[in-house]
């Protein structure tokens, strides 16, 4: 990794630092794709806001969906993916996804990933909803994101070709005529590069009832769009059914579809069920919500009475540190913000519309996942996606050295912006499972740039359909079909259809 410095008025020496690929998150996406690009004999930084094994991958209950088993196949696994996704699936995406998950699982189990496996040694793969069969793939039950970024976290300190920057924040990207050619942090230090990886998670942390982290509030996106980038399918925001509600200090935990899998039902007040809950999530959130309404509950019941705690540890756990017996209690549950399946455009190497710039994982938007993303499909996602960009990102060109005028010019420390409450406040009251023309344009005021975005994409897509439902237009428009709300970097909004 190559540096040189300069004096700062401060009296500060700020170091440039030369790299083939720099990679912004080091959450599941960002850890691969910098191992991927080290593999190869690249220079990477990886610069992570957070220390490592904290970002938000590693409180990822999901599994890895692949078509793994004898019973199973990419086939299948795209039929599914497109079912789900409500006629808005990029299928070329779906396609490359289906194809290379199972690879991608391998090679992660040659990292050292260790995936839950029956009693003869083979993957013991879970049901979640939407699947037609048994594909996804965990590892210590309910705690894969954990264990992968664990490990290969690990592995990234120990890479030679790594260079790791924790506590580290993108302050912006850095263009020269048009390219992106690095980034500069907003403690200073400024970043050199072949290309540029975005992989800083998604946007979920914005409304006031999420599963998610506080940091997840579309960073990358407003980085990527000042910087000149396209987004797209910014409406479509899923909502996860079973989010914890009204337990102190666990409000909006996150109890992982696989334990539906595996028997668990959802009750109504008077102990009846009222959904199939292994549909899409969609359905099952929607269903919820329905029922909240019909009967002025703030919560529905997730009985989880009969499932072994053995298979799913941390969440029993969990739930009983906060008070909740999970097995011989149900536990409160209803839907909360928790994944956006919108995001910076990316063809299927992950190249954004700005030469020099890519983006892997809930950051981007291939369109995987259509207007409902099927259950864990989004971490095989980053694999597969954060892969294929590690190896394309090498074949940029290396930027010619910046001269004194052009590094004097890399001076703005000014933080990115962060959301108020009132901001999650207006979002979970106007663009939450429930949307309206009305509601959506108070939104358009907002201080924070991505609500308004947000605002913008809901309002011109005047249907239901998947995880966007508009009140006042309750059915789905097949003259939107597989069509994608983009916006441009002036914030002008055009419909494209992607194959």
């Amino acid at each position: 990794m190559g540096e040189s410095a300069r004096p700062h008025p401060n009296g500060v020496d700020e170091p440039l630092i030369r790299a083939d690929v720099a990679v912004i998150g080091a959450g599941g996406a960002g850890l691969y794709t910098a191992l991927s690009a080290a593999r190869e004999g690249a220079r990477v930084a990886l610069v992570s806001a957070t220390p490592l094994a904290q970002t938000a991958s590693y409180w990822a209950q999901g599994g890895l969906a692949a078509a793994l088993a004898a019973d199973d196949s990419p086939a299948q696994h795209l039929a599914d993916t497109l079912r789900a996704g409500r006629a808005a699936v990029r299928r070329s995406a779906a396609e490359v996804l289906v194809t290379e998950a199972p690879e991608r699982v391998r090679d992660l189990q040659s990292l050292g990933v260790r995936f839950d496996a029956d009693r003869n040694g083979r993957l013991a793969l879970g049901l979640e909803g939407g699947h037609s069969v048994r594909r996804v793939a965990h590892a210590g039950g309910s705690a894969t994101g954990r264990r992968v970024v664990r490990q290969l976290s690990a592995i990234a300190v120990q890479e030679p070709g790594i260079t790791v920057f924790e506590g580290a924040r993108a302050g912006s990207l850095w263009l020269t005529d048009g390219v992106c050619r690095g980034l500069v942090c907003e403690d200073g230090r400024r970043i050199s590069a072949r290309a540029v990886v975005l992989c800083t998670g998604g946007s979920a942390a914005l409304w006031a009832r999420t599963t998610n982290p506080p940091g997840s509030q579309g960073s990358g996106l407003i980085l990527a769009h000042a910087a000149g980038a396209t987004l797209a399918d910014l409406e479509f925001a899923q909502f996860h059914p079973t989010a914890v509600i009204d337990v102190p200090g666990r409000e909006g935990f996150l109890i992982t579809e696989a334990i539906r899998g595996e028997g668990a039902t959802l009750l109504d007040a008077s102990g009846q069920r009222f959904v199939d809950e292994l549909a899409p999530r969609d359905e099952v959130a929607r269903a919820i919500w329905a029922k909240l309404a019909e009967t002025g509950a703030r919560s529905v019941g997730l009985d989880m009475r009969g499932i072994d705690e053995a298979s799913f540890p941390n969440v029993f756990s969990a739930l009983r540190e906060a008070g909740v017996d999970a097995t011989r209690e149900l536990v409160p549950v209803a839907p909360a913000a928790h994944y956006m399946m919108g995001g910076i455009v990316t063809d299927l190497n992950g190249r954004s519309s700005v030469p020099g710039l890519y983006a892997v994982g809930e950051t981007a938007c291939t369109g995987l996942h259509g207007a409902n993303r099927l259950a864990s499909n989004s971490l095989s996602e980053c694999f597969v996606f954060g892969w294929r960009a590690a190896h394309r990102s090498l074949s940029e060109p290396l930027p010619a050295p910046p001269n004194q005028a052009e590094l004097a010019a890399l001076v703005d420390r000014t933080p990115l912006p962060t959301p108020g409450p009132d901001t999650r406040t207006a979002l979970w009251r106007h663009a939450g499972l429930e949307r309206s023309a009305e509601g959506l344009r108070l939104l358009l005021d907002d201080p924070y740039p991505l609500a308004r975005l947000i605002a913008a994409s809901a309002l011109a897509r005047e249907e239901t359909r998947g995880a966007h439902m508009r009140i006042d237009h309750p059915e789905r428009d097949p003259e939107l079909d597989y069509r994608h709300a983009v916006l441009a970097a002036n914030g002008e909004l055009h419909w494209e259809h992607w194959l």
